[in-house]
């Protein structure tokens, strides 16, 4: 219940912040809808001979308007230029801004009038640019001239011109891509303490732990480099930011399949072993030619292109047939780990299926970002996962840890009762037969003494006699006597049993209570057995004390006969409860501490098991369990 109520607990958190971050998501969407919007501009395919001064006398039959919410215009081929137009209002306020948010295109210049007010240039392979940018009153009616050149396949404006007070457009420019920042440095920082944590993890413990860093830091960098802010706000370090994608996805997708493996593969998956090698080679491979084709300034970057994208999608595609193909059957089996971790990829394939869903219904002019909630939702599972294997690995080292404490206390009894074992048979009969006869030599000087004398040869037969009960009990320790097997009507012998000992209960105030049905019989030795329950019996009634009872009752159950013998009496501690049955060890003040100790070499010789339950001053109940005879 407890694991139970932590997983709601996790779910709840996810759906909250999901949903904080939608709704982030959507107030600065409706923010940039609210927006007030450029309603038509110009494009002009291709760079006049005279820069801008051919731009700005090209004839208007050249120019094609583009007006909002119309479908954009695609790239002509062998085209890397081209060039945008529109008109400021005539009338400006002070504090107003131009804010363009998807902007495809590794060169940009913007021109207000004649004047350059500002020039991005992107020397590596990435064309998703934004802009933002001041206007005031003096600029009011004034014509705005975009330049983009690219050498990539996309190349024009796709989002709406936006224009409105500076401080509004900053809070939308800062905000588009705040989540990608945000989730990307939380994830880091995870790996970061995971690493950390992993120093004081064992060797066991310690690969799936590394696993579960290493997507983390991979998910967290991909993240942040996909993101278009980083690249606009910090353009010198965009060669950096595409290869650390591109090494991140890299190391990632192999480490998903490997994680996979821990979890799932107990060597009958083959083929995922296999395939995750290759993509650890292939990976590797793509990382070299990464940067052969950086230090070659791109000239490769098709080829790399179809090695990156086109090959490794396929690859992704395969990578989640064959995780989801073999994670089905593991779910039909009731594999709770297999459950969760369905669960979470299922969410990385279903908003990746949607992104790829959006990205062709809005002709491949849709931005990415569902995705990021998958990877959020197969994170959080394999995190579930681990934190369960920890709890099941400290549940089985408690365990363990119990059971070896449970079996030196049976080694160590065991010991002591093979010591004693020997002592009684190599003693026990030399002491008797020399206590036999120094009693009846007692008994006939006893006969002919004054009455004084006499009273001092019965004290001495008394104790002649108890000792005679101490060798006794060794005896019956070192080897019971159950050569005689009969079928025991339990019911029978206790109801015998009651008679003898309930004036017992009666002079101690208390009472005797007795269930027991007809029909329950076991196989042992009527005389041991009897000697057993008189003895658990007479030990709860000294157990007694206000309003002392003893219940008494027995069933059957799975082939077992029970009998349970509870009392209300004083009880024990539980530090005692486990040295019941020790050799000399006991809890009454005349006690030999062989008594128990008899008692379970008894049930022991038949085949049955003795359980102590008991709570200090609310009494003690044993139970007794023995192989249940048919009549």
């Amino acid at each position: 219940m407890k694991r139970l109520f932590l997983l709601c607990w996790i779910g709840v958190l996810i759906v909250m912040v999901c949903s904080g971050c939608i709704y982030s998501r959507a107030h600065v969407d409706e923010q940039t809808a609210d927006l007030k919007a450029i309603p038509e501009w110009s494009i002009l395919w291709g760079d006049p001979p005279d820069g801008l001064e051919g731009v700005m006398s090209a004839a208007s039959d050249r120019w094609m308007k583009v007006t909002k919410g119309q479908p954009f215009s695609e790239k002509p081929e062998h085209i890397s230029t081209v060039w945008i137009k529109f008109q400021l209002p005539s009338h400006l306020p002070k504090d107003y801004g131009i804010y363009i948010q998807d902007i495809s295109t590794q060169k940009l210049k913007i021109y207000i009038g004649t004047n350059l007010i500002r020039e991005t240039v992107y020397d590596f392979p990435y064309d998703a640019q934004r802009s933002l940018f001041q206007v005031g009153s003096e600029e009011s009616g004034e014509t705005i001239y975009l330049k983009l050149e690219s050498t990539m396949d996309r190349l024009n404006i796709y989002s709406a011109i936006k224009i409105d007070q500076y401080a509004t457009l900053m809070r939308a420019y800062v905000l588009q891509d705040l989540q990608n920042i945000v989730f990307g440095t939380a994830f880091l920082f995870i790996a970061l303490i995971m690493l950390i944590g992993s120093i004081f993890l064992k060797r066991g413990q310690l690969q799936s732990w590394i696993l579960i860093s290493v997507l983390s830091l991979s998910v967290g960098i991909i993240f942040i480099t996909y993101s278009p802010f980083v690249y606009a706000n910090f353009p010198s370090y965009g060669g950096l930011f595409i290869s650390s994608f591109d090494i991140a996805l890299n190391v990632f997708l192999p480490t998903l399949t490997w994680s996979f493996e821990q979890i799932f593969d107990n060597g009958k998956f083959k083929w995922v072993r296999r395939f995750r090698k290759f993509q650890v080679v292939y990976s590797v491979l793509l990382i070299a030619f990464m940067f052969i084709n950086q230090m070659n300034h791109y000239q490769f970057n098709r080829a790399y292109f179809f090695a990156a994208v086109t090959v490794l999608g396929y690859m992704m595609i395969v990578q989640f047939f064959l995780i989801i193909g073999l994670s089905i059957p593991l779910v039909q089996k009731g594999n709770k780990e297999a459950v969760i971790f369905s669960i979470g990829f299922a969410m990385l394939a279903g908003m990746s299926i949607l992104d790829l869903i959006n990205y062709y219904v809005s002709s491949q002019y849709y931005q990415f970002y569902l995705w990021k909630w998958g990877g959020i939702g197969l994170f959080v599972s394999l995190i579930v996962i681990l934190v369960r294997r920890f709890a099941m690995n400290q549940e089985l080292l408690v365990n363990y840890s119990k059971e070896l404490e449970f079996y030196n206390h049976q080694l160590q009894l065991s010991e002591r009762t093979e010591i004693i074992s020997s002592l009684a048979a190599s003693v026990a009969h030399e002491v008797r037969n020399p206590l036999q006869v120094t009693r009846g030599f007692l008994q006939l000087m006893g006969s002919r003494s004054d009455e004084k004398d006499k009273e001092y040869m019965n004290i001495a037969i008394e104790e002649l006699d108890r000792a005679s009960v101490i060798i006794t009990d060794f005896l019956t320790f070192s080897k019971p006597q159950l050569e005689e097997f009969v079928d025991i009507d339990v019911s029978q012998v206790i109801k015998q049993i009651e008679g003898i000992i309930m004036p017992l209960a009666t002079l101690q105030g208390g009472r005797i209570i007795v269930s027991v049905p007809a029909g329950l019989y076991i196989r042992g030795n009527i005389s041991k057995f009897k000697q057993v329950m008189i003895n658990l019996i007479k030990n709860g009634i000294e157990a007694f004390e206000d309003d002392g009872e003893i219940q008494i009752r027995a069933y059957d159950k799975d082939s077992k006969v029970y009998v349970h013998i509870k009392d209300n009496g004083q009880g024990i501690e539980a530090a005692e409860l486990l040295k019941l049955g020790e050799p000399y060890f006991t809890t009454k003040t005349k006690g030999t501490g062989l008594g128990l100790m008899v008692t379970f070499r008894i049930i022991e010789a038949m085949q049955g098991k003795m359980e102590f339950e008991s709570e200090k001053h609310k009494g003690t109940e044993v139970t007794m369990s023995f192989p249940k005879v048919k009549h």
